[in-house]
Protein backbone atom coordinates (compact mmCIF):
# COMPACT_ATOMS: atom_id res chain seq x y z
CA UNK A 1 0.00 0.00 0.00
CA UNK A 2 1.07 3.86 -0.51
CA UNK A 3 1.51 5.69 2.53
CA UNK A 4 -0.90 8.69 2.94
CA UNK A 5 1.55 11.30 4.91
CA UNK A 6 0.09 13.88 7.45
CA UNK A 7 1.10 17.24 8.39
CA UNK A 8 0.23 20.43 9.33
CA UNK A 9 -1.86 21.71 6.14
CA UNK A 10 -5.40 22.50 5.59
CA UNK A 11 -7.36 19.97 8.52
CA UNK A 12 -6.45 17.55 10.89
CA UNK A 13 -7.18 14.11 9.24
CA UNK A 14 -5.65 15.35 6.00
CA UNK A 15 -3.53 18.12 7.06
CA UNK A 16 -0.50 18.88 4.27
CA UNK A 17 -2.11 15.95 2.92
CA UNK A 18 -0.66 14.17 -0.22
CA UNK A 19 -2.88 11.33 -1.19
CA UNK A 20 -1.00 8.64 -2.76
CA UNK A 21 -3.63 5.89 -4.34
CA UNK A 22 -3.52 3.93 -7.49
CA UNK A 23 -5.93 4.68 -10.28
CA UNK A 24 -6.33 2.96 -14.20
CA UNK A 25 -8.83 4.40 -16.70
CA UNK A 26 -12.28 3.45 -14.98
CA UNK A 27 -13.48 0.07 -16.13
CA UNK A 28 -17.19 1.18 -14.61
CA UNK A 29 -20.53 2.11 -16.93
CA UNK A 30 -19.33 -0.14 -19.59
CA UNK A 31 -15.99 0.66 -20.62
CA UNK A 32 -13.01 -1.11 -20.76
CA UNK A 33 -10.15 -1.24 -18.48
CA UNK A 34 -6.77 -0.11 -20.08
CA UNK A 35 -4.08 -2.18 -18.51
CA UNK A 36 -0.69 0.18 -18.49
CA UNK A 37 2.78 -1.61 -19.10
CA UNK A 38 4.10 1.88 -16.89
CA UNK A 39 3.24 3.78 -13.76
CA UNK A 40 0.86 7.00 -14.46
CA UNK A 41 1.08 9.97 -12.03
CA UNK A 42 -1.29 12.96 -11.78
CA UNK A 43 -1.34 15.60 -8.88
CA UNK A 44 -3.80 17.83 -8.09
CA UNK A 45 -4.12 20.28 -5.33
CA UNK A 46 -6.58 22.88 -3.69
CA UNK A 47 -9.71 22.84 -1.59
CA UNK A 48 -9.49 21.21 1.92
CA UNK A 49 -12.95 21.94 2.37
CA UNK A 50 -13.46 18.12 0.78
CA UNK A 51 -10.40 16.75 1.78
CA UNK A 52 -11.90 13.95 3.63
CA UNK A 53 -14.18 12.74 0.46
CA UNK A 54 -11.02 12.86 -1.97
CA UNK A 55 -9.50 11.33 0.11
CA UNK A 56 -11.50 8.39 0.57
CA UNK A 57 -11.88 8.44 -3.53
CA UNK A 58 -8.56 8.29 -4.11
CA UNK A 59 -8.75 4.68 -1.20
CA UNK A 60 -11.43 3.20 -2.89
CA UNK A 61 -9.61 3.62 -6.75
CA UNK A 62 -6.41 2.60 -5.61
CA UNK A 63 -7.93 -1.03 -4.83
CA UNK A 64 -9.50 -1.36 -8.20
CA UNK A 65 -6.67 0.11 -10.20
CA UNK A 66 -3.05 -0.37 -8.66
CA UNK A 67 -0.97 1.12 -11.55
CA UNK A 68 -1.73 4.92 -11.45
CA UNK A 69 -0.90 7.03 -8.50
CA UNK A 70 -2.85 10.32 -7.35
CA UNK A 71 -1.33 13.05 -5.42
CA UNK A 72 -3.58 15.42 -3.87
CA UNK A 73 -2.13 18.23 -1.69
CA UNK A 74 -4.74 20.01 0.74
CA UNK A 75 -3.59 23.40 -0.17
CA UNK A 76 -6.57 25.49 -0.49
CA UNK A 77 -8.42 26.70 -3.35
CA UNK A 78 -6.58 29.80 -3.59
CA UNK A 79 -3.29 27.45 -3.68
CA UNK A 80 -5.37 25.11 -6.23
CA UNK A 81 -6.10 27.65 -8.97
CA UNK A 82 -2.92 29.46 -8.41
CA UNK A 83 -1.22 25.81 -9.19
CA UNK A 84 -3.49 25.01 -12.55
CA UNK A 85 -2.77 28.51 -13.79
CA UNK A 86 0.81 27.67 -13.23
CA UNK A 87 0.31 24.20 -14.81
CA UNK A 88 2.23 22.71 -11.83
CA UNK A 89 -0.74 20.43 -11.06
CA UNK A 90 -2.80 18.02 -14.20
CA UNK A 91 -6.38 19.44 -11.83
CA UNK A 92 -7.07 21.55 -8.65
CA UNK A 93 -9.81 21.62 -6.31
CA UNK A 94 -11.60 24.79 -5.64
CA UNK A 95 -14.83 25.73 -3.25
CA UNK A 96 -15.25 29.27 -4.50
CA UNK A 97 -15.93 28.59 -8.68
CA UNK A 98 -13.03 30.37 -10.52
CA UNK A 99 -13.79 34.28 -11.05
CA UNK A 100 -13.37 35.96 -14.65
CA UNK A 101 -9.59 37.72 -13.52
CA UNK A 102 -9.01 33.78 -12.55
CA UNK A 103 -10.18 32.55 -15.59
CA UNK A 104 -8.52 35.06 -18.06
CA UNK A 105 -5.00 34.46 -15.83
CA UNK A 106 -5.48 30.57 -17.01
CA UNK A 107 -6.25 31.43 -20.64
CA UNK A 108 -9.88 32.17 -20.71
CA UNK A 109 -12.87 30.12 -19.87
CA UNK A 110 -13.45 28.86 -23.05
CA UNK A 111 -10.16 26.79 -22.31
CA UNK A 112 -11.49 25.36 -18.84
CA UNK A 113 -13.22 22.43 -17.49
CA UNK A 114 -15.29 23.32 -13.91
CA UNK A 115 -17.46 20.45 -12.33
CA UNK A 116 -18.75 19.91 -9.13
CA UNK A 117 -17.59 16.89 -7.38
CA UNK A 118 -19.72 16.81 -3.96
CA UNK A 119 -22.05 18.99 -1.97
CA UNK A 120 -21.19 20.36 1.91
CA UNK A 121 -22.06 22.82 4.60
CA UNK A 122 -20.22 25.12 7.01
CA UNK A 123 -21.09 25.18 10.36
CA UNK A 124 -20.48 27.59 13.79
CA UNK A 125 -18.72 25.55 16.00
CA UNK A 126 -18.36 27.04 19.39
CA UNK A 127 -16.39 26.40 22.68
CA UNK A 128 -18.95 27.20 26.01
CA UNK A 129 -17.76 24.28 28.21
CA UNK A 130 -20.71 22.59 30.09
CA UNK A 131 -23.28 23.58 27.59
CA UNK A 132 -24.94 19.91 26.23
CA UNK A 133 -27.96 21.90 23.78
CA UNK A 134 -27.41 22.61 20.07
CA UNK A 135 -27.45 26.20 19.78
CA UNK A 136 -29.74 28.05 17.46
CA UNK A 137 -28.31 31.12 14.77
CA UNK A 138 -30.08 33.29 12.40
CA UNK A 139 -27.20 33.95 9.62
CA UNK A 140 -27.79 38.36 10.74
CA UNK A 141 -26.53 37.01 14.58
CA UNK A 142 -23.84 34.90 13.18
CA UNK A 143 -22.72 38.35 10.66
CA UNK A 144 -23.27 40.65 13.85
CA UNK A 145 -21.08 38.26 16.05
CA UNK A 146 -18.07 38.68 12.99
CA UNK A 147 -18.63 42.59 13.27
CA UNK A 148 -18.44 43.07 16.93
CA UNK A 149 -21.85 43.93 17.38
CA UNK A 150 -22.77 41.04 19.64
CA UNK A 151 -19.85 40.04 21.75
CA UNK A 152 -21.33 38.03 24.60
CA UNK A 153 -22.88 35.09 25.28
CA UNK A 154 -25.94 35.93 27.34
CA UNK A 155 -26.99 39.02 24.87
CA UNK A 156 -30.60 39.08 24.59
CA UNK A 157 -29.85 38.54 20.14
CA UNK A 158 -28.65 35.05 21.27
CA UNK A 159 -30.69 34.42 24.76
CA UNK A 160 -34.08 34.83 22.19
CA UNK A 161 -33.48 32.07 19.97
CA UNK A 162 -32.50 29.85 22.68
CA UNK A 163 -34.85 30.23 24.90
CA UNK A 164 -34.26 28.16 27.94
CA UNK A 165 -30.51 27.48 27.44
CA UNK A 166 -28.37 29.17 30.21
CA UNK A 167 -25.97 31.02 28.05
CA UNK A 168 -22.77 31.85 30.28
CA UNK A 169 -21.66 36.12 30.54
CA UNK A 170 -18.76 35.41 28.51
CA UNK A 171 -17.39 37.44 25.99
CA UNK A 172 -17.42 36.02 22.80
CA UNK A 173 -13.93 35.25 20.08
CA UNK A 174 -14.82 35.15 16.75
CA UNK A 175 -12.29 32.88 14.80
CA UNK A 176 -11.83 32.86 11.40
CA UNK A 177 -9.51 31.56 8.80
CA UNK A 178 -6.02 33.09 8.10
CA UNK A 179 -5.37 31.51 4.64
CA UNK A 180 -7.20 32.04 1.40
CA UNK A 181 -9.92 29.55 1.45
CA UNK A 182 -13.41 28.25 -0.01
CA UNK A 183 -14.90 27.99 3.14
CA UNK A 184 -14.34 31.35 4.08
CA UNK A 185 -15.86 32.32 -0.18
CA UNK A 186 -18.82 30.22 1.46
CA UNK A 187 -19.38 31.59 4.84
CA UNK A 188 -18.95 35.17 3.59
CA UNK A 189 -20.99 35.28 0.74
CA UNK A 190 -23.91 33.51 2.22
CA UNK A 191 -23.19 36.44 5.16
CA UNK A 192 -23.77 38.91 2.51
CA UNK A 193 -27.61 37.64 2.13
CA UNK A 194 -28.43 38.14 5.52
CA UNK A 195 -26.37 41.90 6.57
CA UNK A 196 -25.76 44.36 4.04
CA UNK A 197 -23.37 46.16 6.32
CA UNK A 198 -21.37 42.85 6.36
CA UNK A 199 -21.06 43.53 2.51
CA UNK A 200 -19.65 47.07 3.52
CA UNK A 201 -17.85 46.57 6.21
CA UNK A 202 -16.04 43.04 5.81
CA UNK A 203 -17.15 42.11 2.36
CA UNK A 204 -16.89 38.69 0.48
CA UNK A 205 -13.62 36.53 -0.96
CA UNK A 206 -11.33 33.80 0.08
CA UNK A 207 -9.82 36.13 2.19
CA UNK A 208 -11.15 39.18 3.58
CA UNK A 209 -10.09 41.67 6.53
CA UNK A 210 -11.88 40.99 9.62
CA UNK A 211 -12.59 43.43 12.20
CA UNK A 212 -11.90 41.74 15.20
CA UNK A 213 -11.01 38.33 16.78
CA UNK A 214 -8.14 35.72 16.20
CA UNK A 215 -7.37 33.70 13.33
CA UNK A 216 -6.59 30.23 12.41
CA UNK A 217 -5.08 28.68 9.39
CA UNK A 218 -6.88 25.83 7.77
CA UNK A 219 -9.93 24.04 9.49
CA UNK A 220 -7.56 22.50 11.97
CA UNK A 221 -5.92 26.03 12.82
CA UNK A 222 -9.65 27.34 13.50
CA UNK A 223 -10.47 24.35 15.45
CA UNK A 224 -7.28 24.73 17.78
CA UNK A 225 -8.24 28.46 18.19
CA UNK A 226 -11.73 28.01 19.48
CA UNK A 227 -10.71 25.01 21.69
CA UNK A 228 -8.22 27.15 23.26
CA UNK A 229 -10.30 29.91 23.91
CA UNK A 230 -13.46 29.89 26.25
CA UNK A 231 -16.50 31.46 24.44
CA UNK A 232 -15.10 31.37 20.63
CA UNK A 233 -17.03 30.52 17.72
CA UNK A 234 -15.18 29.53 14.66
CA UNK A 235 -16.28 28.03 10.93
CA UNK A 236 -15.29 24.90 9.16
CA UNK A 237 -16.59 22.83 7.50
CA UNK A 238 -19.19 20.03 8.39
CA UNK A 239 -17.49 16.91 7.72
CA UNK A 240 -14.25 17.93 9.18
CA UNK A 241 -16.87 19.21 12.13
CA UNK A 242 -18.81 15.47 12.57
CA UNK A 243 -15.35 13.54 12.46
CA UNK A 244 -13.44 15.65 15.28
CA UNK A 245 -16.73 15.80 17.34
CA UNK A 246 -16.84 19.78 17.58
CA UNK A 247 -20.22 20.83 18.69
CA UNK A 248 -22.02 22.99 16.31
CA UNK A 249 -25.21 25.07 15.96
CA UNK A 250 -28.57 24.85 13.86
CA UNK A 251 -29.13 27.67 11.35
CA UNK A 252 -32.40 29.82 10.43
CA UNK A 253 -32.76 28.92 6.83
CA UNK A 254 -34.75 30.77 4.17
CA UNK A 255 -38.16 29.61 4.81
CA UNK A 256 -37.33 30.44 8.62
CA UNK A 257 -36.63 27.15 9.96
CA UNK A 258 -33.84 26.38 11.99
CA UNK A 259 -32.22 23.58 10.05
CA UNK A 260 -28.87 21.24 11.29
CA UNK A 261 -26.11 20.87 8.90
CA UNK A 262 -26.40 17.19 6.91
CA UNK A 263 -26.05 15.13 3.70
CA UNK A 264 -30.15 15.30 3.26
CA UNK A 265 -30.37 19.15 4.13
CA UNK A 266 -27.31 19.92 2.04
CA UNK A 267 -29.14 18.20 -1.11
CA UNK A 268 -31.32 19.92 -0.38
CA UNK A 269 -30.21 23.34 -0.50
CA UNK A 270 -28.86 22.16 -4.06
CA UNK A 271 -31.91 20.64 -5.55
CA UNK A 272 -32.82 23.99 -7.78
CA UNK A 273 -29.03 24.91 -8.78
CA UNK A 274 -29.23 22.32 -12.24
CA UNK A 275 -30.91 25.16 -14.15
CA UNK A 276 -27.90 27.59 -13.62
CA UNK A 277 -25.91 24.94 -14.89
CA UNK A 278 -24.61 24.84 -18.34
CA UNK A 279 -21.77 24.20 -20.52
CA UNK A 280 -18.05 23.34 -19.17
CA UNK A 281 -18.64 26.04 -16.18
CA UNK A 282 -20.54 24.51 -14.04
CA UNK A 283 -20.76 27.08 -11.26
CA UNK A 284 -23.89 27.38 -9.13
CA UNK A 285 -24.68 29.25 -5.74
CA UNK A 286 -26.58 27.27 -3.24
CA UNK A 287 -26.20 29.00 -0.46
CA UNK A 288 -29.52 30.68 1.58
CA UNK A 289 -31.51 28.47 -0.99
CA UNK A 290 -35.68 28.57 -0.32
CA UNK A 291 -36.81 25.18 0.83
CA UNK A 292 -38.33 23.64 3.92
CA UNK A 293 -34.84 21.67 5.07
CA UNK A 294 -32.41 23.55 3.21
CA UNK A 295 -29.56 24.15 5.15
CA UNK A 296 -27.96 28.21 4.36
CA UNK A 297 -24.61 27.81 4.46
CA UNK A 298 -23.90 25.21 1.66
CA UNK A 299 -22.09 24.87 -1.71
CA UNK A 300 -20.87 22.67 -4.25
CA UNK A 301 -17.43 22.08 -4.13
CA UNK A 302 -15.53 21.89 -7.70
CA UNK A 303 -12.74 20.18 -9.63
CA UNK A 304 -11.13 22.25 -12.99
CA UNK A 305 -9.00 20.94 -15.61
CA UNK A 306 -8.60 22.60 -18.62
CA UNK A 307 -10.61 21.56 -21.58
CA UNK A 308 -7.72 20.39 -23.73
CA UNK A 309 -5.02 18.08 -21.61
CA UNK A 310 -2.05 19.30 -23.02
CA UNK A 311 -0.29 19.84 -19.90
CA UNK A 312 -0.31 16.02 -18.91
CA UNK A 313 2.66 14.34 -20.84
CA UNK A 314 0.86 11.99 -23.47
CA UNK A 315 -2.54 10.54 -24.11
CA UNK A 316 -2.04 7.87 -21.76
CA UNK A 317 -2.30 10.09 -19.00
CA UNK A 318 -4.81 12.09 -20.61
CA UNK A 319 -7.20 9.39 -20.53
CA UNK A 320 -6.31 8.10 -17.31
CA UNK A 321 -7.18 11.54 -15.28
CA UNK A 322 -10.57 11.62 -17.35
CA UNK A 323 -11.30 8.19 -16.56
CA UNK A 324 -10.88 9.44 -12.61
CA UNK A 325 -13.09 12.19 -12.94
CA UNK A 326 -16.17 10.05 -14.63
CA UNK A 327 -15.51 7.60 -11.49
CA UNK A 328 -15.51 9.82 -8.88
CA UNK A 329 -18.48 11.98 -10.05
CA UNK A 330 -20.23 8.70 -10.57
CA UNK A 331 -19.65 5.20 -8.50
CA UNK A 332 -17.33 7.73 -6.28
CA UNK A 333 -20.43 9.43 -5.19
CA UNK A 334 -21.63 6.54 -3.27
CA UNK A 335 -18.79 7.72 -0.54
CA UNK A 336 -19.84 11.10 -0.17
CA UNK A 337 -22.69 10.70 2.28
CA UNK A 338 -20.48 8.50 4.63
CA UNK A 339 -18.42 11.15 5.06
CA UNK A 340 -21.09 13.78 5.35
CA UNK A 341 -21.17 15.58 2.46
CA UNK A 342 -23.91 16.02 -0.53
CA UNK A 343 -23.88 13.77 -3.48
CA UNK A 344 -24.13 15.00 -7.13
CA UNK A 345 -27.94 14.79 -7.72
CA UNK A 346 -28.81 12.84 -11.02
CA UNK A 347 -29.51 16.28 -13.17
CA UNK A 348 -26.24 17.42 -11.49
CA UNK A 349 -24.17 14.22 -13.05
CA UNK A 350 -25.98 14.52 -16.22
CA UNK A 351 -24.59 18.25 -16.79
CA UNK A 352 -20.83 16.75 -15.66
CA UNK A 353 -21.27 14.46 -18.21
CA UNK A 354 -22.10 16.37 -20.44
CA UNK A 355 -18.72 18.64 -19.94
CA UNK A 356 -16.48 15.86 -19.58
CA UNK A 357 -17.00 15.01 -23.08
CA UNK A 358 -15.61 18.19 -24.18
CA UNK A 359 -12.11 16.91 -22.60
CA UNK A 360 -9.92 16.43 -25.74
CA UNK A 361 -5.94 15.80 -25.63
CA UNK A 362 -4.46 18.11 -28.16
CA UNK A 363 -7.36 18.13 -30.05
CA UNK A 364 -7.80 14.42 -30.23
CA UNK A 365 -11.30 13.20 -28.14
CA UNK A 366 -10.82 10.71 -25.13
CA UNK A 367 -13.09 8.10 -24.36
CA UNK A 368 -15.16 9.30 -21.51
CA UNK A 369 -17.51 7.03 -19.65
CA UNK A 370 -19.96 4.19 -20.76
Amino acid sequence: MNAIRLGTGALACFAGLVMVAAVTPFAGSGTAAVSHKTEIRLSGAGASFPAPFYKRLVAEYQVLHPDILIDYASIGSGGGIKNITEKTVHFAGSDAPMGKKEMDAAGGADGLIEIPSCAGGVVPTYNLPGLKDDLKFTGELIADIYMGHVTRWNDKAIATLNHGVKLPDMPITPVWRTDGSGTTFIFTNYLATQSPEFISTVGMGKQVKWPLGQGGKGNEGVTAVVQKTPGGIGYVEQGYADNNDLPYGYVQNKDGNMVKASPDSVSAAGAGAVSEMNGAILAANIWNQPGTDAYPIASFTYLIVYRDLNNLPNKADAQALVDFLWWATHDGQKFAKELDYAPLAGPVQKKVEQALKMITYKGERLRIGA
